[in-house]
């Protein structure tokens, strides 16, 4: 960029003009900062003073489908370009549509706080995570040695973009903790080449959790940012930027939208995040470095389509959320005492292990105006494990009705996966196993149809299965006993190795 002197004084006007812009935006941010959250689900940033002199006074966020902006001179150009002026300019950098959504997404992740923090939306959520991690693994030198701190409790995609991507091509080297509620795991891992520390709350799909707090704080005594995966929760249920977490990634895909009709990606980050990295910017406004440095040369963005269908789906976001979790509480809570299922991994459940710890954090956000206290609820994700062999699980996942098999979550519709062959199947058994994901596991994402035909749906199945059982069970300790219980030894003995290695 130029030295401010070197610009025509009718350039540095428009920077003056432009300086008053963003501060009448922030002027209206801390205006929507006292609404209600599903007053500014519906509104963001968008008012009928806009609707009326911009935008011809549609109601809703218009769709600027146009590649590109025209300005009405060569001063107006330069001093956009020059970013002194706000200007969206092309939409590989910025788009209006775009940026209705990133204002919603900002404020609702920074809801009922005076957290400052900037938000970038992205083409998926896993160009999201690349674009939040890249910056903070640039090398000083071509012989530094330089590493992050990960949960292994993470999505399938997301752990072949660290372990291959970054570890195999890049030579980063990821050191992952098997038990992200073990604070002492996340410290032994850290040391002067980190960058910084990652987790998934929940966790998809085995839906672990750890103490967000605390590991931020551990985090900023070595003076690295905390970044969050919170797609699974949403703003809805969990703000971790409240926490004391620096980035937030979402997918857009799931949780925010219910449609399935759009594919998408966030960041959202503190300004003056905590890091060691030597970049003034990028410290400063993580978002507005990444969109108009990085995030520019690779092209990235989100199709405005896709993000006013994201923003259609966000104005419902929190009475969504409070369904899909209280039907899914009656899904985990009926498999929970289910013959024919040997585990059931939900938070919501009261004898799961982290339930006390997740309570803490995921609250209906101002459930306390609705109901006179804290309502805690835990999302529309669940795991269960089915007795039996893998083909048990098959046979299972085949005889569903209702429920589609897919790899997708998130939607109004109910979804089920068995992630050892699909989310997570490239990762490996050892991974895997890591990750506590057994070949039994069924991922089902709990939609907007009525409970009791999603329990009839996966009971029917079930049922299907008790016939074989018995055969299954004789047969296993009888001619195949002996042989059957090394493996569970065996399996069990690799369990423990791969966890002490973390």
């Amino acid at each position: 960029m130029k030295n401010p002197d070197h610009y025509p004084e009718s350039v540095r006007k428009l920077e003056q003009l432009g300086k008053q812009i963003d501060k009448d935006k922030k002027r209206a941010i801390r205006k929507t900062k006292q609404w209600k959250f599903d007053t500014i689900a519906v509104h963001g940033l968008y008012s009928v003073k806009e609707a009326i002199e911009k935008n011809q006074g549609s109601i809703v966020e218009p769709l600027y489908l146009s590649t590109s902006q025209a300005f009405q001179n060569a001063d107006e150009m330069e001093a956009a370009l020059a970013y002194l002026y706000p200007g969206w300019i092309y939409s590989r950098i910025a788009n209006p549509t775009v940026g209705y959504l990133e204002d919603t997404l900002t404020l609702l992740e920074t809801y009922d706080s005076n957290i400052e923090a900037g938000s970038i939306a992205t083409s998926s959520g896993m160009s999201a995570i690349f674009q939040a991690l890249q910056p903070f693994l640039e090398r000083h030198n071509s012989d530094e040695m330089i590493n992050f701190v990960s949960s292994c409790h993470v999505y399938g995609g997301t752990f072949q973009q660290f372990s291959i991507r970054k570890e195999k091509e890049q030579d980063i080297q990821v050191r992952w903790v098997s038990d992200p509620t073990n604070l002492d795991q996340w410290a032994e891992n850290i040391d002067n080449h980190t960058r910084f520390l990652y987790g998934e709350v929940p966790s998809n799909p085995s839906l672990t959790f750890f103490d967000i707090e605390a590991v931020a704080n551990l985090a900023h005594e070595h003076e690295l940012p905390l970044i969050i995966d919170s797609t699974i929760a949403s703003p809805a249920l969990l703000r971790p930027l409240c926490h004391h977490a620096d980035i937030v990634i979402h997918s857009l895909s799931k949780s925010m939208t219910s449609s399935g009709f759009c594919i998408g990606g966030a960041i959202i980050a503190k300004k003056k995040i905590v890091t060691n990295i030597e970049n003034d910017e990028l410290k400063e406004d993580v978002p507005r470095y990444l969109k108009l440095q990085p995030f520019r040369d690779f092209g990235p963005s989100i199709s405005p389509f896709n993000a006013l269908m994201t923003l259609n789906d966000l104005r419902t976001l929190r009475s969504r959320m409070k369904c899909l979790s209280e039907t899914t509480q009656k899904v985990a809570e009926f498999l929970n005492f289910h013959p024919m299922i040997k585990k059931v991994n939900y938070l919501g459940l009261k004898n799961h292990p982290l339930h006390d710890l997740t309570k803490r954090y995921m609250i209906l956000v101002d459930s306390e105006y609705d109901f006179g206290k804290p309502l805690h609820l835990y999302g529309h994700l669940l795991s269960f494990e089915v007795k039996g062999n893998p083909q048990n699980t098959r046979d299972f996942f085949d005889r569903l009705q209702l429920i589609f098999r897919a790899t997708d979550l998130g939607r109004i519709k109910s979804v089920a996966t068995i992630p050892a062959i699909s989310t997570h199947q490239q990762q490996g058994e050892e991974a895997r196993i890591m990750a506590s994901i057994s070949p039994n596991d069924v991922r089902l994402c709990i939609g907007g149809e009525h409970p009791d035909d999603i329990i009839s749906d996966l009971d029917r199945a079930l049922k299907s299965l008790k016939k074989n059982s018995r055969v299954f069970i004789n047969r296993s300790t009888s001619q195949n006993g002996e042989a059957a219980g090394k493996k569970d030894k065996s399996r069990t003995q690799k369990i423990r190795e791969l966890k002490q290695r973390g």
